[in-house]
């Protein structure tokens, strides 16, 4: 099934025959701030401007813990949203894109990993692995059609599957201290993101991690790519996401690189080009497939 549709994805590096088109964060057709952050000025043809609320459900699987998740049903190229590390579905740049493709009438999920947010797990028994797996069971059982995958990032991580490996390389270059960690089993690391003032990993994620790491070689991926980095971001450097490029195969690969952004691209300004990206991926897509 996943050789025979498109389903967009920059996690999804051929043979799979896939239309694909990646944001690594997104601002608006047809949207604008004004008082609140997003409001629609138009719709297309027959469909609402209102958003549609979405409720939450969830994703049975038999073999693994069950995933929560919201959707809009829509035409395509959809959008999919994937959270940073240790973070939900619930968050601003996930509502303004839903809001986005509301109103336009796109297909639009968003969801949470194994452990994380509403969904099913234990996040101390998670791994790199194991939310890649939750990424490609969400497109095959969620989406039908082309999809404009945007990775939201936290920490040391763009999550999916190039997001995911490129999380693993931070992440394993950060880790200096191996036997030590192993020796305690576990590793906290400071944030400024949480209330416990740090970020608290198993030994085993780490050591998983490693299966995961991009920037050894190329990295087979030949979707449109578009990697947006905030230059004030004390957490992961920016330089992370030129290396990225360098290594992708395909040639329609931007970087983009916001002076005044920090690590979370949380202002108003920074969710704006965050949505304006996936939208000019969207009419990329759109006259690829």
């Amino acid at each position: 099934r996943r050789q025979a549709r498109h389903a967009a994805a920059i996690c999804r590096p051929p043979p799979h025959a896939r239309s694909c088109a990646m944001a690594a964060m997104g601002a608006a057709r047809g949207l604008r701030g004004a008082g609140g952050l997003w409001q629609p000025l138009r719709a297309a043809p027959g469909l609402a401007v209102c958003r549609q609320k979405s409720s939450v459900s969830f994703l049975t699987r038999p073999d693994r813990p069950n995933l929560a998740y919201h959707r809009l049903k829509g035409r395509n190229p959809g959008v999919i949203f994937l959270p940073g590390f240790n973070s939900n579905m619930n968050g601003q740049k996930a509502t303004a894109l839903e809001d986005f493709c509301s109103s336009l009438g796109h297909a639009f999920v968003r969801f949470d990993y194994t452990g994380c947010g509403s969904s099913s797990g234990n996040f101390e028994e998670c791994t790199i692995g194991k939310w890649r797996k939750d990424v490609l069971c969400i497109l095959d059982e969620l989406t039908d059609g082309p999809q404009v995958m945007f990775y939201g990032m936290t920490y040391n991580q763009k999550e999916a599957i190039v997001g995911l490996g490129k999380s693993s390389t931070s992440l394993t270059a950060s880790t200096w201290s191996l036997p030590k960690i192993e020796e305690k089993g576990e590793w906290k690391f400071p944030t400024k993101y949480n209330e416990e003032g740090y970020y608290s990993v198993t030994y085993d994620f780490i050591k998983e991690a490693e299966n995961h790491c991009l920037l050894n070689g190329p990295i087979p991926i030949i979707c449109p790519v578009r990697l947006i980095h905030g230059m004030k971001d004390s957490d992961v450097p920016w330089q992370i996401s030129m290396q990225v490029a360098d290594r992708i195969l395909s040639k329609d690969v931007d970087v983009i690189l916001r002076k005044t952004g920090q690590h979370r691209m949380s202002e108003k300004e920074d969710t704006k080009l965050l949505v304006n990206t996936v939208d000019d991926l969207i009419d990329k897509l759109s006259t690829l497939v």
